[in-house]
């Protein structure tokens, strides 16, 4: 059977991917999905708006937003973090270096965890090089090797068609995971991802039994 494949689109920096990359990989995990990495920045060209540059009372909701999920999920996340806002493309960079590399996805997205957790929760400036090699080594990658990728003009070209993808693919906030070009903007849109993975695994096991769905339906219970 076709395996399903999730593009994810997410910042080294954001606190939802911090809080719902656990989720989304049990997800993807049960339904024995693939996953294509886009790491990112928020997509201005898109109306994506950074959050030091909105409204006051839209940071202030963010924070608040930010203090039930934590709770709700029981996730260690610092609301006014000391090292936050920071750059995350240092570390994205490191990523991009790892898939060109060969890495694996799996700790590629370890190595990425290990970053949102040390702006989040930790209290550590990503910034700081030696921090991304401890990260990088912590998960069996040559940090040092990675770092040293991350400035090549290889992974520059890579990060710009990472941005070009986000922007031809409507992306405009991270985390946005991307089914069958149908977009999930925020870790709170996952289980509408997996209800949408399950009815589109369905109806392929009823095209390949022999019984097709009626125009129109596919994917859709």
């Amino acid at each position: 059977m076709t395996q399903p494949v999730v593009e994810l689109f997410f910042s080294l920096s954001s606190p939802w991917a911090h809080l719902g990359l656990t989720k989304f990989r049990a997800i993807v995990a049960r339904h024995g999905a693939g996953v294509v990495l886009h790491p990112i920045v928020v997509v201005q060209e898109n109306g994506g708006i950074p959050l030091r540059s909105r409204p006051q009372p839209r940071q202030d909701y963010h924070e608040t937003e930010l203090d039930r999920w934590r709770h709700y999920l029981g996730l260690k996340l610092n609301l006014r973090p000391k090292h936050y806002p920071t750059d995350p493309r240092p570390a994205a960079r490191m990523v991009i270096a790892g898939m060109q590399s060969g890495a694996s996805v799996d700790t590629l997205l370890d190595f990425s965890q290990s970053v949102l957790a040390a702006i989040w929760a930790d209290e550590r400036d990503i910034l700081d090089p030696d921090v991304r090699i401890e990260l990088a080594n912590r998960h069996g990658l040559n940090g040092k090797a990675l770092l040293a990728a991350a400035e090549s003009a290889e992974v520059f070209a890579d990060w710009k068609t990472h941005e070009r993808q986000a922007i031809a693919s409507g992306v405009f906030g991270t985390p946005t995971f991307i089914f069958e070009g149908e977009r999930f903007w925020g870790q709170d849109r996952l289980d509408f991802l997996d209800r949408t993975i399950d009815q589109w695994r369905q109806s392929l096991a009823q095209i390949h039994s022999g019984f097709e769905l009626p125009s129109g339906s596919a994917g859709r219970a």
